[in-house]
């Protein structure tokens, strides 16, 4: 069968791919990293000796950062590292992750993919078939049997076409589509 000619022809194009992938990671972080600062940590409330007449430096609280059992300077808070990248590069994305797919000889297209039962020996029956290792199975429809049979492979992913991302394509090894 012939493929769109959006799927072949130059280069793929790794900096879209780069970029969509580090979007995706970037969104993953947890960013939780947290100190307290010196409104945060116990005690202080009161002026540690009164501004003038004692020869010592002048203190407000005995949580200042300079102090022993003070607040941290400008230290880590919680953040969040997500950011977005044009809907029109994260397609880009995903159609050079598949036609990277293409150029490795790493792309299966079946003509459909429906099982009678739920069944994991049926789809490691389709892994052996096809020598396939970690594959990403893009269907049209995701049925209950086919989801159901696949769960509990390791590296084994279902996805539609709606739901399919850079770093679903990139991240397995081989992209199993029906023709649908």
């Amino acid at each position: 069968m012939t493929l769109d000619a959006i799927f072949q022809g130059a280069d793929v194009n790794t900096d879209v791919i780069y970029q969509a992938v580090l979007m995706y990671q970037a969104g993953e972080r947890e960013g939780t990293a947290s100190t307290l600062d010196r409104g945060h940590v116990s005690g202080g409330g009161k002026k540690p000796w009164k501004q003038k007449g004692t020869g010592q430096a002048r203190h407000g609280s005995r949580r200042s950062p300079i102090w022993r059992h003070g607040g941290v300077t400008f230290g880590p808070m919680p953040r969040d590292y997500s950011y977005a990248i044009p809907a029109q590069l994260k397609r880009r994305a995903v159609v050079e992750g598949v036609k990277d797919k293409v150029a490795q000889g790493k792309l299966i297209v079946i003509k459909a993919l429906e099982l009678p039962t739920p069944k994991t020996k049926q789809v490691v029956q389709i892994l052996d078939v096809f020598k396939l290792e970690k594959p990403l199975f893009l269907v049209d429809q995701k049925t209950q049997n086919l989801l159901l049979a696949s769960r509990n492979i390791t590296g084994v992913s279902v996805k539609t076409a709606d739901e399919v991302n850079a770093l679903d394509v990139v991240s397995h090894r081989e992209c199993v589509m029906t023709k649908a």
